[in-house]
């Protein structure tokens, strides 16, 4: 059954309260944790309000004193009005502060470019120290939490807002290893998050029919990126196509290209957002479609980028 990871999340870090006293939750007025889960989580639940800035920089107060602050926001303003306070104050002294981003990508589609982020990744990817991971879904959103607990330093945890369609069994989820969920030894589809990897899972059946056998990587932890389940799919593979709910620069498609141009260059192709804002209202499914970040384009491009290296070489 379909389950949404931020409900997923907040279950999680309620059954781990009682059990971890150092844990505390800062929320800022989301709605997430209702009446009955703030009286259940007791002083260890405050509600700071819509302050962001001010919400990172109480975490890594309470972080340095000995607390494992995990915090609720929403994406886009994590990473855009307190992205001085998790970069000087968090990430600078390695921090255990868990930060919890809810409405990722297009998830908040219907309230237009302000609420959307698409830009997380790759802001948060350069930060040094800084751990980055999207949960494909709610299975992997609670063994994240779970492991997050013994990770040191800054944690940035990038969630949808409302239940998707659930993915087919998969090995275990472990931060910082990539997820082969198929394998294939002709092209590699690298995603993260819940629709682009659906996308890339229908998009391998069908090209398979085709006879092409593609593998499909979910890089759920952007950074510390995979590089060695990644270059190891990829040498095998004519073509890499990286898949995401990001604007196509810097994010999972930019840490790809970085890894596989400095270890086993490969012939990389991204999908994910254009370089504009979104000139459409709608929720998450429909945005997706209407940019096309879709298994039909993925399949075009697989076939359309491997009909011209039969034509005209790999040079």
């Amino acid at each position: 059954m379909s389950r949404a990871v931020r409900e997923a999340y907040r279950d999680c870090l309620l059954s781990l309260l009682d059990r971890h006293p150092e844990v505390i939750c800062l929320d800022t007025d989301t709605g997430l944790f209702r009446p009955e889960h703030v009286s259940a989580a007791g002083d260890q639940y405050l509600n700071l309000g819509i302050a962001e800035h001010n919400l990172m920089g109480i975490a890594a107060g309470m972080a340095a004193c000995g607390r494992t602050p995990f915090v609720n926001t929403m994406a886009a303003f994590a990473t855009s009005r307190a992205l001085e306070a998790i970069k000087i104050d968090i990430a600078y002294n390695r921090l255990p502060v868990r930060i919890m981003a809810t409405h990722g990508g297009l998830a908040a589609g219907h309230l237009g470019p302000t609420h959307q982020a698409l830009e997380d990744l790759a802001v948060l990817r350069v930060l040094p120290g800084m751990t980055v991971v999207v949960p494909v879904d709610a299975t992997a959103t609670e063994a994240f939490v779970a492991q997050s607990l013994s990770l040191p330093g800054p944690l940035y945890v990038r969630l949808d807002r409302k239940p998707s369609p659930p993915l087919p069994p998969a090995p275990a989820p472990v931060i910082g290893r990539a997820q082969t969920l198929r394998p294939g030894g002709d092209v590699v589809l690298a995603c993260c998050g819940p629709y682009p990897t659906l996308a890339c899972l229908a998009a391998a059946d069908t090209l398979a029919g085709h006879g092409i056998e593609t593998a499909v990587l979910n890089l759920h932890t952007v950074r510390p990126l995979d590089t060695e389940a990644l270059i190891d799919a990829a040498r095998a593979a004519a073509l890499v196509v990286t898949v995401e709910e990001h604007w196509c620069g810097g994010g999972l498609g930019g840490a790809v290209t970085e890894a596989l141009a400095e270890a086993a260059p490969t012939k990389v192709l991204r999908l994910g957002m254009p370089d504009q804002f979104a000139d459409a209202v709608g929720n998450q499914e429909y945005l997706l479609t209407y940019y096309d970040i879709t298994a039909e384009r993925i399949v075009t491009m697989v076939r359309t980028a491997l009909d011209a290296t039969a034509r005209f070489g790999t040079h």
